[in-house]
């Protein structure tokens, strides 16, 4: 499968990657609060743009911070525009830090920020000037030294997944969403192409395997088995890859390998219910808060190149089998019935008579049987009642068959 292709699941994933980035912003409060360990911050290039509210501006102000790159690389004394949606332009320079700071915004009026950097135009998402608090947001623009490394001729080396690198899981309907968001990174200051192939298969059982706007070029889909060829260029190569596992009962496990080092463990579960998370690999985990929802957030220690990374999710909603299972047998036997009754030779007319009386009470029964297991199904009527009323349509139907099936006795039938 090409990154054109993957229907229900390619669109499915891009119109959450909005969310993604979210659940990152929420997954690095996690990590900042942890006293145990530290995510690292993501990519810059990924959080671009994005508005993020804040408490530790004045009121009605937007700080927007201009980098080249990566975030020691501040962008000082240079233009930054704030636009308003009747065409009103605010102008501010940044500072040392690379900050641009417009301050009194009226209170809901929709603005953007945009700046022009060696050519490149930078521009963020449009939002809302706050009412109470600020909003800060980066502009973040091509790092032009750096690219020009990627030029020099590959040498043969190793890559890792650095500490950007996340699973994020979401049970829906009957399917879990698994999205890989790979931050591969070659730390050397060269193209490296690994000695060992970067390649990998989704867990068992996916679908749809697909790969998500903004993945590198290198990267690749065919069935569920995901390549990223080299060479890879130095610092980091982002790979985001989504499919769908089926979920047919209330816990499952999902078991992934990589092909590199993984620098730590990184999970995120939308908590659906009482979804639960466990894995010997998690060394800690904790519940984010997020826009009415809430957010299984879990570390772990490094994980090594081809070890496998096993996630248990319990307490999953899903549909039991047992009503469609049900349907089907009743309409193999009713199928059964209507060959046996076209093939069944003609005795007298009297037990044709009573033939055709016990033909007709079968039907009813088998009707009353599958009314009334709809009606429960669908939460009408009382478990008691159920039960006793199923065992008494089995036992008329037993008597109805066993005398249909006997050319000696068929009267006598229990009703």
């Amino acid at each position: 499968m090409t990154r054109h292709e993957g229907g229900r699941v390619a669109q499915a994933g891009r119109g959450r990657l909005g969310r993604t980035a979210t659940l990152l912003v929420c997954l690095l409060a996690f990590a900042g609060a942890s006293a145990s360990g530290q995510f690292q911050m993501p990519d810059p290039k990924q959080m671009a743009g994005i508005p993020r509210p804040v408490d530790d501006l004045p009121a009605g102000s937007v700080s927007v911070r201009l980098i080249r790159g990566q975030l020691s690389n501040n962008i000082a004394d240079h233009p930054v525009e704030l636009h308003f949606g009747n065409g009103r332009v605010l102008t501010v320079k940044t500072d040392e830090a690379g900050r641009a700071q417009f301050d009194k915004l009226p209170a809901g009026s929709p603005v953007k920020a945009s700046a022009d950097v060696d050519g490149e135009h930078l521009e963020s998402q449009e939002f809302p000037a706050p009412a109470q608090g600020g909003i800060r947001l980066m502009l973040v623009a091509t790092d032009r030294a750096a690219g020009a490394k990627s030029s020099a001729p590959a040498v043969t080396g190793q890559v890792a997944l650095g500490g950007e690198t996340r699973i994020v899981l979401e049970p829906g309907d009957e399917v879990i969403d698994v999205y890989y968001l790979l931050d591969i990174v070659n730390s050397a200051s060269t193209p490296v192409t690994p000695a060992t192939p970067f390649r990998f298969d989704m867990p068992a059982g996916a679908q749809g395997t697909t790969l998500m706007d903004g993945s590198s070029r290198l990267a690749k889909t065919s069935g569920a088995h995901v390549t990223v060829d080299g060479p890879f260029p130095p610092g980091r190569t982002t790979v985001q890859v989504a499919c769908q596992l089926p979920v047919t009962a209330g816990s499952m496990d999902v078991v992934q390998a990589f092909p590199a080092n993984l620098e730590r463990l990184a999970v995120l579960v939308k908590k659906v219910g009482d979804t639960k998370l466990t894995s010997a690999q998690l060394t800690q985990q904790r519940d984010i808060p997020n826009e009415g929802q809430i957010i299984i957030g879990a570390m772990g220690n490094a994980v090594a190149a081809n070890q496998p990374i096993t996630l248990t999710l319990s307490e999953l909603p899903h549909h039991s089998l047992a009503p469609r299972w049900t349907a089907l047998s009743l309409a193999g036997l009713i199928l059964l019935a209507g060959v046996w009754a076209a093939t069944r030779p003609h005795d007298s007319s009297a037990r044709e008579v009573e033939r055709k009386r016990l033909i007709a009470r079968r039907e009813k029964l088998l009707a009353e049987l599958v009314r009334l297991e709809s009606d429960y199904r669908s939460g009408r009527g009382d478990r008691a009642r159920y039960t006793s009323r199923r065992e008494d349509l089995f036992t008329s139907l037993e008597h109805v068959f066993s005398a249909l099936d006997d050319p000696d006795d068929p009267v006598g039938v229990a009703a």
